[in-house]
């Protein structure tokens, strides 16, 4: 257990069509070791709104914290990770924009997708197919859980994806990334890439689909303790 560590602050940020609940069983085990732990509510409406959401986080911590995003939650603190009070990034099956760059753009060059299909309304607002959901986001849940993540997802604003990041925090401090192998939002090849890209330390997750956060709790959990020791032995040095 860790009790004694420099960083004690974690804030978790969910991706697009979830909310913070799907981060209790990290929650859970993170509050055990011994860190503080908050967890972010992105509107999902803009990326400026889900960066001031983070950003509202980050202001109450008490010192240096590992911010860490799921999914469209990698964008989002890749922002909001240039706050003082990160120390380092840990990107979950996390997109990874640099400066100038969209959420949208990531994808350019890679294997398309099929099993993740959005569903986009007249607002402009997009949910994830109900028929290909679990396949896509989900298939290493049980169907009762999968279940419960299709019917509870937060549709996403879709022109957030085609709005630029103005900073890329990853290029200033060190990242960790947790990568679902079986993970079918994303071509394999584009998660890798993009984590190569920040020098990320890579953990390569077998058998783990998109949910990774909620289904390899542990794992994902080991990593950002990991991110927490290695950060404070950066800001040591």
């Amino acid at each position: 257990m860790s009790t004694d560590q420099d960083i004690k602050n974690v804030v978790l940020v969910h991706g697009a069509f979830a909310d913070g609940s799907g981060w209790r069983g990290v929650y859970d085990n993170l509050t055990a070791r011994g860190y503080r732990v908050t967890i972010v509510q992105n509107p999902l409406t803009s990326l400026e709104d889900d960066v001031a959401a983070t950003t509202r986080v980050l202001n109450l911590q008490d010192g240096p914290t590992i911010l860490v995003g799921h999914s469209w939650g990698g964008t989002v603190i890749t922002e909001a990770g240039v706050h003082p009070n990160v120390a380092g990034l840990v990107y979950v099956s996390a997109l990874a924009p640099d400066a100038g760059e969209t959420t949208s753009q990531q994808y350019e060059g890679f294997a398309p997708t099929p099993d993740f299909v959005i569903d986009v309304g007249d607002d402009g607002f997009g949910f994830l197919n109900h028929e290909k959901f679990k396949l896509g986001f989900a298939a290493d849940a049980g169907d009762a859980d999968a279940a419960f993540l299709r019917d509870s997802q937060v549709p996403i604003n879709m022109s957030a994806f085609g709005v630029p990041v103005k900073d890329a925090a990853w290029r200033e401090k060190p990242s960790w990334a947790v990568i679902a192998e079986e993970d079918k939002s994303f071509d394999q090849a584009m998660l890798q890439h993009m984590a190569e890209r920040m020098g990320a330390e890579i953990t390569n997750v077998p058998g783990a689909s998109h949910d990774v956060f909620i289904t390899q709790q542990g794992i994902v959990s080991d990593v950002i303790d990991t991110a927490a020791h290695d950060a404070a032995r950066v800001r040591a040095a």
